[in-house]
């Protein structure tokens, strides 16, 4: 992924943060037949250092886990809030007229090496783990105890889990730092008033107090 440094972020605790907030991930590997893609809901773990793990699971009948072999390449790429932004936000283009429109968005990539899981308690902690953290903002939560255990066990031999160990993560939140202050609360305003919730907006335009060490406010235009 192309990362100007000033679209940058290494800080662990955003991107975990991240990552969590936008769980599902496209996972991407390269196998004999090819470059596949699958769209799937990952927990993951960072460490400093940019290692750590990822988890998650596919069905059983997905070629998947029987294409790739233990430890191949994978990457997993995360996807946060985006959307157009267009030179009529900017103050400085009623000034001087010298802008172009761009595309604000926010993405993580983690790389590493996959490794496929049939062990049965594994998988049971696994799914039970991943059901409790995306339930525990419901009111009345589900939880894997709640089925029947003999469907549950019939369920876990229809997928097959995997763990990727971490080897590199690359943060890309593109969210107008190249812009003066001026033109960045411009786009913060523009974004707010076509609906763009202040979650969502704080994502696509990270207030400067907020970016990672080296950034600052002025910077040449980057399209």
């Amino acid at each position: 992924m192309y990362v100007p440094e000033h679209f940058r972020e290494i800080r662990l605790p955003v991107l975990q943060a991240f990552i969590d907030r936008h769980p599902f991930a496209t996972l991407v590997a390269l196998t004999p037949e090819g470059l596949t893609a699958n769209h799937i809901p990952l927990e993951g773990k960072l460490v400093s250092g940019g290692y750590g793990w990822l988890r998650g699971h596919i069905a059983r009948a997905n070629p998947l886990w029987r294409e790739l072999t233990t430890d191949a390449a994978v990457l997993a790429i995360f996807s946060g809030a985006e959307h157009y932004v267009s030179p009529s936000w900017y103050p400085s283009k009623h000034e001087h007229g010298k802008a172009v429109p761009t595309w604000n968005y926010a993405a993580v990539h983690i790389s590493g090496s996959i490794r496929f899981v049939e062990d049965a308690s594994w998988l049971h902690d696994f799914v039970s783990s991943l059901t409790d953290i995306h339930e525990q903002e419901r009111t009345n939560r589900w939880h894997v105890s709640d089925a029947p255990s003999d469907y549950i066990r019939g369920m876990l031999r229809a997928i097959i889990g995997f763990e990727i160990t971490i080897s590199s993560i690359v943060g890309k939140f593109k969210g107008s730092q190249n812009r003066s202050a001026a033109d960045r609360a411009g786009v913060t305003t523009a974004l707010l008033a076509e609906g763009s919730t202040p979650e969502v907006t704080a994502e696509l335009v990270p207030d400067s107090e907020n970016e990672a060490p080296g950034q600052e406010q002025a910077r040449p235009p980057v399209l």
